[in-house]
């Protein structure tokens, strides 16, 4: 009886052990992501303000309908979605130069949802699972404080972030250590299109 008690028990912690490490399959997550000269996308969902010099009346602010498309006055179904803000620019400039002679364009963001392939992901065992609009030096602590944190039943430190800027490559993350024990070291900037992957613990 003592034997098959031990062989339980050894059993037990071999599995205990083994959820512990589960994580450890993948590298870990480079601590310096972000890409020096990343320039934000334009989303459906965004909103963008344009201004056009010396024009008021054709100045204002419009919404990037969910087919990445605007319109604006003189300018019809412009795609905006993908492009920075400069781009979107020189494209009205060049719609507009139709009508108003030399414009002069500028466009700001003014509310960000980004592509949906910018967009952070989290999914599994934080507290309110959503997307994120990405924002350069992002990092895993800014994701965790808007998702809210960890479940009581999340495996913290056997979480991954899969990276499609790396080929769809996993990385290993320290939840656990970061939230719940402010292990610094565990923080790390995301990249763009990052998904955040919050197993449940077994026990």
């Amino acid at each position: 009886m003592r034997a098959v008690c031990g062989a339980v028990l050894v059993g037990f912690v071999a599995l205990l052990s083994a959820c512990a490490g589960a994580g450890a399959k993948f590298p870990a997550a480079p601590a310096l992501a972000a890409a020096p000269d990343y320039n934000y996308l334009i989303g459906p969902g965004d909103s963008i303000n344009i201004i056009v010099w010396r024009n008021p009346e054709l100045s204002l602010s419009v919404p990037v309908r969910p087919d990445g498309k605007i319109s604006t006055p003189l300018v019809d179904e412009l795609v905006a979605q993908g492009k920075t803000s400069a781009e979107v620019s020189r494209d009205i400039e060049k719609q507009l130069g139709k009508y108003v002679r030399d414009p002069v364009v500028t466009v700001i963001v003014t509310s960000f949802v980004g592509p949906y392939s910018e967009q952070i992901r989290v999914v599994g065992e934080a507290a309110k699972p959503q997307f994120l609009p990405y924002k350069q030096k992002m990092t895993l602590l800014d994701v965790m404080i808007a998702v809210g944190g960890l479940t009581d039943f999340a495996a913290g430190n056997d979480a991954t972030i899969l990276r499609g800027a790396d080929g769809n490559k996993q990385y290993s993350v320290r939840l656990k250590d970061l939230i719940k024990r402010g292990d610094i070291s565990a923080n790390v900037e995301m990249r763009p299109g990052d998904i955040l992957i919050i197993p449940q613990s077994l026990f």
